[in-house]
């Protein structure tokens, strides 16, 4: 691939049309996208983003950033984690989901303590050493430029910060994979035309997660941007996985 090409998927484009062609599949499908959730994962997605919650290391009147935050999940439990007298950023590059993200806060009154900034992972507009924890859920994987987005969220941690990145990963149960590619590329693309009405964009899904680095690559990417102390801890057999990485 050359050095201005990217993926989308499985195609190939133009570095700086990745990021439009993102936001066209995002704002299609922001106002199903819980309801999508937990269609797709069976409800486990919640189990997964509760295990990641355990190990932010958050504690009252700390400052805690959720990048590519989407409609918040992360971001409710961290509020109630850092108290009134802490800060939650929920940042997206999305508009429409950074939207979904507000209306679901406020509805549940965990609003008053996070701050709400459309942002490129890239490009964070943040301060140096600024965050207690940084985390991004299921968000990777649509990133540009991964290894200057890791760099950005190693430069706004404290010292002594962590990095948490949960996202979809290679199963490492044998035969898991060939069951996890007739799911994929078969049943999902049908759950979103008739949920969603979005055949295209959850076939592209399916195939970010495809493209997506494996657990020792991003375990490797992270080290490369900074971070100490990397681990990843398999769920699902490796469908998903948490990495955690320190700024020490």
């Amino acid at each position: 691939m050359s050095e201005n090409k990217t993926h989308f998927g499985f195609k190939q484009v133009d570095k700086d049309k990745k990021e439009s062609l993102v936001a066209e599949v995002f704002s299609s499908v922001a106002s199903k996208y819980d309801i999508m959730n937990d269609v797709m994962s069976f409800g486990i997605h919640r189990i997964w983003k509760k295990i990641a919650m355990a190990h932010t290391g958050l504690k009252k009147g700390m400052h805690a950033l959720d990048i590519a935050g989407g409609t918040g999940d992360l971001t409710i439990q961290m509020a109630k984690q850092v108290g009134a007298t802490g800060e939650v950023i929920i940042s997206d590059i999305n508009p429409a989901m950074l939207e979904q993200g507000r209306r679901r806060l406020i509805d549940k009154g965990v609003a008053g303590n996070v701050k709400f900034v459309e942002a490129n992972a890239e490009a964070l507009p943040f301060e140096d050493n600024a965050f207690d924890c940084v985390t991004i859920a299921f968000g990777l994987r649509n990133v540009t430029n991964k290894d200057k987005a890791l760099r950005e969220m190693y430069r706004v941690l404290k010292p002594g910060g962590r990095l948490l990145v949960l996202e979809f990963s290679k199963p490492v149960v044998p035969g898991l994979d060939k069951v996890y590619d007739v799911y994929s590329f078969k049943v999902l693309p049908l759950m979103g035309k008739v949920i969603a009405d979005d055949e295209d964009s959850y076939r592209y899904l399916a195939e970010s997660i495809r493209m997506h680095p494996d657990q020792a690559t991003l375990k490797a990417m992270m080290q490369d941007a900074g971070f100490e102390r990397c681990t990843y801890h398999n769920m699902t057999g490796g469908i998903v996985a948490l990495h955690k990485g320190f700024k020490l």
